[in-house]
């Protein structure tokens, strides 16, 4: 019997298609050129053809949101993409194995590469390889790992003392086939919310990054940047930083009621007491 679907689960959906429906119709509409620098449009007030005003350099805010949703999201997967391939696999070995040395060097290594944060990671590479999308999204991704290797050795832990895992290794069959046919399938939906709340942290990594200067660069709009330029202008035109904030707090307050509201579904314990009640 699955789980009821809350109210979290409706509203994150919701925002979530808002975010994704803006960066999907950003591949075929704009309102305006998101890069062109317009000197007789610079701080235009909402109107005329510019539904929410153009920044100091002309350019219409709308088109530059639609564009800065796009980055964003792409981002996102990417960065938790990277998590989720390195991380899931070392959390089942770690959990297949709690014992042994292997999964004891995963754990401390693990440990370690939590210790430096994305930003720290991304001043680093972008020293050597320059500020980009590609750094911040590796950056991301690589200190998202720790988060998903440590899921999924408890995950792990969890199904590895089930009575149809015994019977499984009873039967002689070897640890990848274990991992693949049982574990993988019972920790799927714990992995999933990790995914959800991960992406939520990627957004504002994003944001941080690009309004430092190390992520995504000029003329490709994003929403940190938006924050940076408009900065200068947060007294006079407080628009300028009103939207791409109010679009940072959307996506992450999306993905953050998303991950709740998965958990809420997914869990077999909250599934058995809505079945109860």
């Amino acid at each position: 019997m699955k789980g009821r679907v809350n109210a979290s689960l409706i509203a994150g959906g919701l925002l979530v298609g808002l975010v994704v429906l803006a960066a999907l119709v950003s591949f075929l509409w704009t309102p305006h050129d998101p890069t062109l620098v317009d000197a007789a449009r610079k701080l235009q007030a909402p109107g005329d053809g510019y539904l929410l005003g153009a920044d100091k350099f002309g350019r219409d805010t709308l088109s530059q949101l639609m564009i800065g949703a796009r980055t964003t999201l792409y981002v996102g997967i990417v960065a938790v993409g990277i998590a989720a391939v390195i991380g899931t696999p070392l959390g089942l070995i770690a959990g297949m194995t709690p014992r042994g040395w292997l999964a004891e060097l995963i754990m401390r290594v693990n440990d370690l590469v939590f210790a430096f944060p994305a930003l720290l990671l991304a001043v680093m590479l972008g020293a050597v390889y320059g500020a980009s999308t590609l750094t911040a999204m590796i950056a991301i991704g690589v200190a998202t790992v720790p988060a998903f290797a440590r899921i999924g050795r408890a995950a792990t832990m969890q199904v590895m003392v089930t009575d149809y895992v015994l019977a499984a290794r009873a039967a002689g069959r070897r640890g990848g086939a274990i991992a693949l046919r049982h574990v993988l399938p019972n920790i799927g939906s714990v992995l999933i919310v990790q995914a959800s709340v991960s992406f939520a942290i990627a957004i504002l990594a994003e944001a941080a990054l690009s309004f430092l200067g190390f992520g995504t660069r000029p003329p490709t709009p994003s929403w940190g940047r938006m924050l940076q330029e408009a900065q200068e202008l947060l007294f006079s035109t407080p628009r300028l930083a009103l939207w791409p904030g109010l679009a940072i707090a959307i996506a992450v307050l999306g993905f953050n009621l998303l991950g709740d509201g998965l958990r809420d579904y997914l869990d077999p314990k909250l599934r058995r007491a809505h079945a109860g009640s």
